[in-house]
């Protein structure tokens, strides 16, 4: 690996509702997720999360995993459910002592905690009031912010309001393939808003706390039209609007993309666009691959639908005026994804040239791939590998990254796909939570070694 520049924040990425299982204990309430994954075919090995990795109780095993690592961060997020309920009102101690417990340690580890406030686990009491569709969700969650920060404030320096409103927006309310379910197309984009105001409106309560940088983590990746037709770039020009811009420009640039889109929005937008664009000082970018856009076209077509190239394989219903293509001739990770390094720094070029001065220092929040491998990974070792040297390259032609987040820490309930894609640097077996690094982590392990000048150590490579 090349080496990066000195202060480079290396990291690994998981999230509440996939890791820590506990799901009934100490006074959590449900998620929405909890609702979904209870409804009969919806998750697609019939797993839950009842467990999962168990973290909840073997963290500390964890945090040692994360020291022998040799990361400088760990990015987790707080379970909204498990601190608030009711998602407002009562605070449940127990919940918000577990995140103590777990930065104290991580700070006494050396390691940086990075909380992400929301990661999809939407408390069902407010999923049942409408959820992210209400207004109100947005100031729930900005009350729920300024409590994690008024017990954590005094120790986590950098703070990621939400992860990803781009997929509960699309997947959860607009496809119905994740939680909560619904299928309401284009009516889902007050999910967008109210998501972007809350995250507005959080930002002003943790900076009224005193905390020091914060940012958000959205998923972003090239969008290249299928052919050069004008029909086909009109479609790939729409879904980057709908997918990167949509979520991009309100934030760091204080308006919405199209102003037709934006008088679809409830309230008063104006008004919402400027707590929404409230300064950031890091931007989070989750990069996984870039997507081939087409215009409409019958179904079933030989290369459009559900192969991987959209949202997690899920199929995109023939009304959208746009259908989705495999990348031709890339390598595949288990999820079915096209393998494009180069597709990072074209990511983070796309939006510096787009934002300019406006766009904070970027992290890479995630970055990862799944396969089935048990713990002999190489192919996730030359995922990383390409990857980070594509980002170094970046790095060259000017880009300000100041991190790198793997996702993920371990193999984790990988939501609508339960158990079955592996993601992690470390193996888990289900059945008995054990951990076993793998290949990858060992790896890891050496190059962060070498990045810091230590002698290697560890197990040879293989």
């Amino acid at each position: 690996m090349p080496a990066f520049p000195d202060g480079f924040l290396w990291g690994v990425s998981t999230s509440a509702f996939q890791i820590e299982g506990a799901l009934d204990e100490d006074g959590r309430g449900p998620s929405a997720w909890d609702a979904f994954v209870r409804q009969e075919g919806r998750i697609k090995d019939g797993s839950d999360a009842s467990v999962t990795t168990d973290h909840y109780h073997r963290w500390p095993e964890d945090i040692a995993l994360l020291r022998e690592l040799g990361v400088g961060a760990y990015r987790f997020s707080v379970s909204w459910p498990r601190v608030l309920p009711s998602g407002a009102g009562r605070v449940n101690g127990p919940g918000l002592d577990f995140y103590d417990r777990l930065v104290d340690a991580l700070c006494e580890a050396g390691i940086q905690p990075v909380p992400t406030l929301f990661h999809w686990d939407t408390p069902l009491a407010l999923e049942e009031r409408g959820g992210w569709l209400r207004r109100d969700t947005a100031q729930r969650f900005a009350d729920y912010a300024d409590t994690v920060a008024a017990r954590l404030g005094d120790r986590v320096a950098h703070w990621i309001t939400l992860n990803e409103p781009a997929e509960l927006t699309l997947l959860g309310y607009g496809l119905g393939a994740h939680a909560p379910g619904e299928r309401l197309l284009f009516d889902a984009l007050p999910v967008a808003h109210h998501q972007l105001l809350g995250h507005g409106l959080a930002v002003r309560a943790l900076r009224a706390r005193g905390v020091r940088s914060i940012g958000i983590a959205n998923s972003h990746g090239p969008v290249r039209p299928r052919t050069d037709s004008g029909a086909d770039a009109e479609a790939a020009d729409l879904y980057d609007t709908l997918t990167n811009r949509l979520f991009a420009d309100p934030l760091l640039l204080g308006r919405y993309p199209d102003e037709g889109l934006a008088a679809l929005l409830p309230g008063p937008v104006d008004e919402d666009l400027k707590a929404i664009s409230e300064p950031l000082d890091r931007y989070g970018v989750n990069y996984y691959q870039p997507t081939l856009v087409g215009a409409p076209e019958p179904r079933p077509a030989a290369d459009a639908g559900p192969a991987g190239a959209g949202f997690a394989g899920v199929e995109l219903p023939a009304e959208l005026p746009f259908t989705l293509h495999e990348m031709p001739g890339r390598e595949r990770t288990g999820f079915g994804w096209a393998v494009v390094p180069e597709g990072l720094p074209e990511t983070l070029h796309i939006l510096r040239d787009r934002y300019g001065d406006r766009l904070p220092p970027v992290l890479v929040t995630e970055n990862g791939c799944a396969y089935p491998d048990r713990t002999r990974d190489a192919r996730r070792i030359a995922f990383h590998d390409a990857h980070l040297r594509a980002l170094h390259r970046g790095i060259g032609e000017g880009l300000d990254v100041r991190g790198y987040f793997v996702w993920s820490l371990l193999d984790n309930f990988e939501w609508a796909e339960g158990c079955a894609q592996r993601f992690g640097l470390v193996h888990v077996d289900y059945a008995t939570s054990e951990r076993t690094p793998k290949d990858s982590f060992h790896w890891l392990r050496r190059a962060l070694c070498e990045q810091r000048g230590e002698q290697r150590t560890g197990p040879p490579a293989r």
